[in-house]
């Protein structure tokens, strides 16, 4: 009889499942996994910090070795919902990249703000239509500017991923690259503005290139379109070293998120720092070992994930099409 990993408190059932249950273990490149596992233990959940030790090392090893040990260290643990379903949904996200400006000027006017002083004191604070538009509310957040964006449309894809890379030109007109990451919201509950369009039969296409394709024919629309979600998202500027620019954002596990092998979870289902194997046989394909670091607020339920892309072209065209089945099994250590 097989001896069961012990799982872990959770919203979800955790199935015990066999390693032949999991589509394309046999394959995957593992090594291109374990970076972000040794990233995710700089900051460990208790039941991995012992295995840390083992992990560290393997990055030496071959895919073949790194298979093996996890077989031998880990139990998978199949996810279902509390009905039993254990069919779920990947979407992705990225950093955008964008430039923008130290100072207000006429080329870029739409402002990115530090989270304003007592914001946790009102809950919720204001929505963006009144960010936008009431004099009062934007004399709270005076002096809480970082930069300046050209478009607010810009602005907003900003916000809904959290975070973003600026190309920002200084007073003295140097350009430097800094990184905006997520510093708060407003606690209001995030829209969609693409579903906004399409319950008006404005478009057949919510794709953001179809978002732009209207806000351009409809520019005397676009604030209705923007503050149709009311959520508003603050940012912490950071520096954007060579080396720091290799790396993603710090997720919900404080830890750098690495491009493809990093997800979005439910923290409720799936403790920051699980490594996961993630199947989805949509229109792109994906079979592989990813790490659970990081979280978002549409990021609900047992089977759901948000794919960390990445940032640059090629990294917002595979978020933006990722709407496809998804299925997980959380990977557990044995003892």
């Amino acid at each position: 009889m097989t001896a069961w990993a012990q799982a872990p408190a959770s919203v979800a059932r955790w199935i015990p499942a066999n390693w032949s249950e999991l589509p394309g273990f046999e394959a995957d490149a593992l090594h291109e996994a374990w970076n972000a596992w040794v990233r995710s233990c700089e900051r460990p959940a208790a039941p991995f910090a012992a295995l840390c030790r083992e992990v560290r090392p393997l990055s030496l090893a071959s895919d073949a070795e790194r298979r093996r040990w996890m077989v031998d260290r880990l139990q998978p643990f199949r996810l279902q919902a509390a009905d039993g379903a254990a069919q779920g949904l990947l979407t992705g996200y990225f950093e955008p990249e964008l430039e923008a400006s130290r100072d207000r000027t006429p080329g870029f006017a739409v402002p990115l703000y530090r989270p304003p002083s007592g914001l946790g004191q009102r809950r919720p604070w204001h929505t963006r239509q009144e960010i936008d538009s009431e004099p009062s509310v934007r004399a709270l957040l005076a002096g809480r500017e970082i930069a300046y964006l050209a478009d607010p449309l810009d602005a907003l894809l900003l916000q809904i991923q959290g975070s973003g890379r600026l190309r920002l030109r200084e007073p003295d007109g140097r350009v430097r690259p800094v990184r905006l990451a997520y510093a708060g919201s407003n606690d209001h509950p995030y829209q969609s503005v693409g579903r906004w369009l399409l319950d008006q039969g404005a478009v057949s296409d919510a794709s953001w290139p179809g978002i732009r394709s209207w806000a351009a024919r409809y520019p005397e629309r676009l604030d209705a379109l923007l503050w149709s979600n009311p959520r508003y998202v603050f940012f912490r500027e950071e520096s954007l070293t060579p080396a720091e620019s290799a790396w993603g954002p710090r997720g919900a596990q404080g830890v750098a998120l690495t491009p493809g092998r990093s997800i979005a979870v439910d923290p409720a289902s799936i403790p920051y720092g699980t490594p996961v194997w993630l199947s989805s046989a949509g229109p792109t394909p994906l079979h592989r070992l990813v790490l659970a670091q990081d979280t978002g607020q549409a990021i609900t339920g047992a089977v759901r994930a948000d794919y960390f892309a990445g940032w640059g072209d090629a990294a917002a065209e595979l978020a933006g099409r990722l709407k496809q089945p998804l299925r997980l099994w959380a990977l557990w250590p044995k003892r």
